[in-house]
């Protein structure tokens, strides 16, 4: 599927990746530009941590569960996980600091309230996404296949039809989508994967938030507003409030240098077709 309105979508083409996929979609939920095999499916790593923290916020607002219940270490709460200063160690069950004393990522924490919402549900969390989320939103090309943190499987199609929900909540009340992309637990520090430390390194609910970060994975013009995620698997999904817009990209080439170099001038390139 090719793209004639985001013209800097072709870039991927010249990426150093074996297969590579990319669309832009706009806040009204149409699709602005597309580029590759936007129906291959990718695996996301990391870029699963939006879709899992979007069936827990179902799960808040159906009452099976809620963001200030304990969960995780002794202080911790749901929301906590879900803004990665719960104190959880990267990828172990180890506490490193105070509940919201820290920006400490945890794939762990996701682990966590993966096993939280099961528990609440009596479904579990792969079924729980699966009929919250995936299901509603007609992504029937996605799965989760393991840990809620980094073990689901995408299309850019799929991921579009997200980004356009995500953009017009209809599965979430507006408020929600709004609380998970405004940064929670505010002025915290932290080691933002493959970029550094960032002071701060803000964070909503479930998504990373760009504010004033550099390095960052998304564009040098991105607004400080936009937000989103990316995954070691060579991924990513950005939300872009001011441009109006959301732009997914999936790989399957591990996150490393190549993705540094590319991913910034691309979602620059891709802002100001947007401007046109």
């Amino acid at each position: 599927m090719e793209s004639s309105s985001v013209p800097s979508l072709a870039a991927i083409e010249n990426w150093p990746v074996p297969t590579a996929a990319a669309a832009v979609v706009r806040a009204d939920g149409t699709v602005a530009g597309s580029h590759g095999p936007t129906g291959h499916r990718f695996p996301l790593a990391s870029v699963t941590k939006p879709l899992a923290a979007y069936a827990v916020l179902v799960a808040y607002e159906e009452g099976a569960i809620d963001l200030d219940e304990p969960a995780g270490p002794e202080g911790a709460t749901v929301r906590h996980l879900l803004a990665h200063t719960s104190g959880l160690a990267f990828d172990e069950n180890r506490v490193m600091a105070a509940p919201g004393t820290r920006r400490i990522y945890s794939n762990t924490g996701f682990e966590v309230l993966g096993d939280l919402v099961a528990k609440a549900t009596d479904i579990p969390f792969a079924d729980y996404l699966h009929q919250a989320v995936l299901e509603p939103l007609g992504m029937t090309s996605t799965s989760l296949d393991g840990s809620p943190a980094k073990d689901a499987v995408s299309t850019v199609d799929d991921l579009v039809r997200f980004a356009a929900e995500v953009q017009a909540p209809r599965l979430l009340d507006a408020r929600t989508v709004l609380d998970a992309m405004t940064v929670t637990y505010p002025g915290l520090t932290g080691i933002l994967p493959g970029y550094g430390h960032q002071r701060p390194n803000d964070w909503g609910l479930g998504f990373e938030i760009r504010d004033g970060k550099a390095p960052h994975w998304t564009g040098t013009t991105s607004s400080p507003r936009a937000f989103g995620h990316f995954g070691q698997s060579g991924t990513f999904l950005w939300i872009d409030p001011d441009a109006r817009a959301a732009c997914v990209a999936l790989t399957d080439r591990a996150f490393g240098p190549w993705a540094i170099e590319a991913w910034t001038p691309f979602t620059d390139a891709v802002l100001a077709d947007l401007r046109r």
